[in-house]
């Protein structure tokens, strides 16, 4: 059996009504992939950080989940010469 690790952060700024997060994906060949994601606050909502830190996290590992994606696509698409149609996310 062989065991990889991938390392995860995720940097979270908040400023005024707008949360902006960025995650930062290091695989096993110390390649790095980068998603970030962004959630306002109207004016009108209350006050509740964590909604918009949720918010903007779910949308940059959104962005490093697609881009996983992307890559193994164009890998597949490398190595076999085939036009990849669509990769499900799950």
């Amino acid at each position: 059996m062989r065991t990889k690790k991938w390392n995860l952060e995720i940097v979270i700024t908040e400023s005024d009504r707008t949360t902006v997060a960025e995650a930062r994906l290091r695989g096993q060949n110390a390649e790095l992939i980068v998603g970030e994601g962004t959630a306002h606050r109207n004016r009108a909502d209350p006050d509740m950080p964590h909604i918009g830190d949720d918010l903007a996290v779910a949308r940059a590992l959104s962005g490093v989940s697609h881009e996983l994606l992307h890559e193994a696509a164009s890998e597949i698409e490398t190595r076999t010469g085939e036009r990849v149609g669509r990769l499900r996310a799950s």
